[in-house]
């Protein structure tokens, strides 16, 4: 901005210097020259106004007054009825360059008002899509928390109601069971009964657990520790699979949590992760933090990252909605239950999928 009002600057000078000096240097027997050098003064004056405002535009015209006077008095000052021609002139050079100054001049104020006003609208409209976003978040939320308050007296309701009585068939059948040997048709039923009378508590445990609010323990937590560990624990799996599962060396600092839960976590994106990725697939698990995002407490972030078919991006938005599953025979509770428990420590999860390509669940908790 400053090298082009100093090339402005220049200009305008360089003009009335050389405008005078065509004046000095034409014969004065060349009157119609000089009436045209007299109204090029114009140029730089209104020039000067409108580039520099009012006292741009005094200052050019007081610059060609200044220049052009020794001209009127040691060249026409023969002839008196031009001077006066010549002096009114110089006054009409002064009013040009004030008008012109004081009109560019309100009209860049007006533009700067205007500059502001637009600033001041884009803020409001800023803060407004904002509040309208938070709205929607806090609508939805309400939303959540209704459907949940609704599933809290319903587990209650199915904890009493089908755990008892689970119970007592599944004790039945263990009992039934030890009067057959292996082999016998009645023998694998009951197996049957008992793997299905399992996955029904399952069922039961994973309602209460989305219905009831999670209480954290703040303890010291080393989760590169858990990680390694819970890869260990899977292994076996995976390698029946033919499937890989890496984790990337990373030095990351403890954070504070509950141990026990956050375990919970980060098996459950394993398994979904290893199944995800299927026979030959890979998982690999990152690690990095702690990251500083502006103002905000830093972060430690726990990606989960396989190479299998992908998450259609129509499906990310309900992928941690209660009861939304893509699995064959899924309750749809467990990344609903994943995403509370990593809400309750003060974190957050996201999802980001390429079809055909993988999927990535990233984890954020406070460092």
């Amino acid at each position: 901005m400053r090298h082009i009002k100093n090339i402005r600057i220049l200009i305008a000078a360089s003009s009335i210097l050389g405008i005078s000096l065509l004046h000095y240097l034409t014969p004065l027997h060349l009157p119609m020259l000089h009436d045209v050098f007299q109204r090029l003064y114009y140029l730089p004056i209104i020039l000067s106004g409108l580039w520099f405002g009012l006292r741009g535009g005094l200052i050019a015209s007081l610059a060609v007054s200044a220049m052009y006077v020794p001209h009127i008095i040691f060249q026409w000052g023969i002839h008196p009825s031009l001077e006066l021609e010549k002096y009114l002139e110089i006054i009409l050079y002064n009013v040009v360059g004030g008008v012109t100054g004081l009109l560019a001049q309100r009209e860049e104020a007006r533009r700067e008002e205007l500059e502001r006003t637009a600033k001041g609208l884009e803020e409001s409209y800023r803060k407004l899509h904002e509040q309208a976003d938070l709205l929607i978040k806090t609508e939805e939320q309400l939303r959540r928390s209704e459907r949940l308050s609704a599933l809290g007296e319903l587990s209650a309701t199915l904890a009493h109601e089908v755990r008892n009585p689970l119970g007592s068939i599944k004790g039945t059948a263990e009992i039934l069971k030890d009067s057959f040997t292996p082999g016998e048709k009645k023998y694998e039923f009951l197996e049957i009964l008992l793997k299905e009378a399992d996955r029904l508590n399952r069922v039961v445990e994973d309602f209460l657990g989305l219905a009831a609010p999670v209480r954290v323990e703040q303890n010291r937590c080393d989760i590169m520790l858990e990680l390694r560990e819970l890869i260990a624990f899977i292994s076996a799996e995976a390698a029946s699979m033919g499937a890989k599962v890496r984790l990337q060396p990373a030095d990351i600092p403890p954070i504070r949590g509950d141990r026990e839960k956050l375990r919970q976590v980060f098996l459950n994106l394993l398994m979904n992760a290893l199944q995800a990725a299927g026979n030959g697939g890979e998982v690999l698990v990152t690690a990095v933090g702690p990251l500083h995002a502006g103002k905000n407490q830093p972060l430690v972030e726990i990606s989960f990252a396989d190479n299998g078919s992908g998450i259609d991006q129509e499906l990310l938005d309900k992928i941690f909605q209660p009861f939304f599953t893509t699995k064959r025979g899924g309750t749809g509770l467990g990344l609903a239950i994943t995403q509370k428990i990593i809400q309750s420590h003060g974190g957050t999860i996201r999802v980001t999928s390429t079809k055909g390509e993988g999927a990535t669940f990233t984890v954020s908790l406070p460092a």
